[in-house]
C-alpha cells in the first residue's frame, strides 16, 4: 500500500482523530463561531453544487463547478477547514486541522488524478490542461459536454447532506465548549 492509498483510505478515521485534539485545544468564541461558521457555509455551497454534478464513476465530469477547477469539492472542503479553524479560535488547533487537510487532501488528488488519467486517458488528459487542479480559474473551460445542471437526486446520491450535518455538529460541540467555559 502506497502513502497515497493509505492516505486516501484512512483519510476520515484520521481526521476524528486529529478532530478530536483540535478539539481539545479549541478555545471557541461566540464572535469565532459566527465568523467560521460563515465561511464554512460557502463552502457547503461550493460542496453541495459540485455533488448535485458530480456523476461518480460513471463519466469524467467536466462541466458546472469542474470546468473551473478539477476538484470543487476539495475546493469547498478548504472553506470547511478554514471555517472550522476559525471557530475553533486556537493557533494550535488551527495549525492541526489546516496541516491535515492540506497534506491529506494534497495526496488524496494526486491519487484520484491518477486513477481518471488511467481509466479516462486522452479525455483527462485534454481536461487537466484546460482546468487547474485546485484553484478554480476565472472562465469556465469549454468541455466535451455532457450534464452540467445541478440535480438534487445527484446530491443524495453522492450522500453529500453528510457534509452539512458533519459540518453543524462540529459547531453544536464548538458552542457547547464555548458555554462550559463561559459558565
Amino acid at each position: 500500500m502506497t502513502a497515497l492509498d493509505f492516505f486516501a483510505r484512512w483519510r476520515v478515521r484520521l481526521g476524528y482523530l486529529l478532530g478530536v485534539a483540535a478539539l481539545v485545544l479549541a478555545r471557541p468564541t461566540p464572535r469565532a463561531i459566527l465568523i467560521g461558521a460563515w465561511v464554512g457555509m460557502i463552502g457547503l455551497g461550493i460542496r453541495a453544487y459540485a455533488a448535485g454534478v458530480l456523476r461518480k464513476q460513471e463519466i469524467l465530469t467536466m462541466t458546472g463547478p469542474y470546468a473551473y477547477t478539477r476538484n470543487p469539492l476539495y475546493f469547498g472542503s478548504s472553506f470547511l477547514a478554514v471555517g472550522a479553524a476559525i471557530a475553533m479560535h486556537s493557533w494550535w488547533a488551527a495549525a492541526i486541522v489546516l496541516g491535515y487537510f492540506a497534506l491529506v487532501y494534497t495526496l488524496v488528488m494526486r491519487r484520484e488524478e491518477m486513477e481518471l488519467r488511467a481509466k479516462h486517458t486522452v479525455a483527462f488528459e485534454e481536461y487537466a490542461k484546460a482546468v487547474p487542479l485546485f484553484f478554480p480559474q476565472l472562465m469556465a473551460a469549454k468541455s466535451a459536454g455532457g450534464a452540467s445542471g445541478f440535480s438534487a437526486t445527484q446530491y443524495n446520491k453522492n450522500h453529500e447532506y453528510q457534509a452539512a450535518v458533519g459540518f453543524f455538529l462540529l459547531f453544536v460541540v464548538l458552542t457547547g465548549i464555548w458555554w462550559l467555559r463561559a459558565h
